[in-house]
């Protein structure tokens, strides 16, 4: 069942987004290439954006068991992932030009997690996303998701497969981040935004790296 939800807009930077029950930021070690979200510390995930500098509408709801899946089809497949509760508040930031800034509206109230009925420090979180423009870029894609919370022990993640050009780009981003400094200062070429292409069967949004630069 429902037990709350929060909508609004977020502006994002060019490099997606952090969210999770931890307000300890920095930029993540690894990328989640070829997912739209991965981990970023056991509290918080990493997850990748078509937009660039732009419009995203999010919704986040807060259930009090596994709600059901959504199914309609403007949705990409859900994926799912396990975060600790590290603070009992959501908490939400943009990766800018090597800054990360707080994203949770002023006027939005916080958005608390209910007691847990069995003493788990864990929540599960199931994530959708859509977009109106698939193609990666600037400016409003028409881009939406919807992020969905419950307490829940820990279990494996739900994600697609990935291809080759996508492990390539794990491997690449996690060398450029173990560089000294590199970490710190974020200048480097990495492949961020996951770009959507019709799976080899038509069937539906597939998921490659797109190279660009992080400032």
């Amino acid at each position: 069942m429902l037990v709350r939800a929060s909508s609004f807009t977020v502006d994002l930077g060019e490099n997606g987004y952090l969210i999770g029950f931890t307000d300890d930021y920095e930029y993540p070690r690894e990328m989640p290439f070829g997912w739209r979200c991965g981990p970023a510390t056991d509290a918080g995930a990493v997850v990748l954006t078509t937009t660039d500098t732009g419009p995203l509408q999010l919704t986040v709801q807060v259930h009090n068991g596994p709600p059901a899946p959504e199914t309609g089809a403007e949705w990409e497949p859900a994926e799912e992932s396990s975060l600790w509760v590290d603070l009992p508040t959501l908490c939400l930031a943009t990766l800018e030009q090597g800054d990360i800034l707080d994203a949770w509206p002023e006027e939005k109230p916080p958005l608390h997690l209910p007691p847990s009925p069995d003493g788990t420090d864990w929540v599960r979180m199931r994530l959708y996303c859509h977009t109106d423009d698939p193609e990666p870029g600037i400016g409003d894609h028409g881009e939406r998701h919807l992020v969905q919370l419950w307490r829940a022990p820990r279990t494996p993640p739900v994600h697609p497969e990935i291809t080759e050009a996508d492990r390539r780009a794990r491997i690449d981003y996690a060398a450029d981040m173990a560089l000294p400094g590199m970490a710190e200062s974020c200048h480097a070429s990495f492949d961020i935004r996951p770009s959507r292409q019709p799976y080899d069967d038509g069937s539906g949004p597939g998921r490659r790296p797109v190279s660009r630069r992080l400032r």
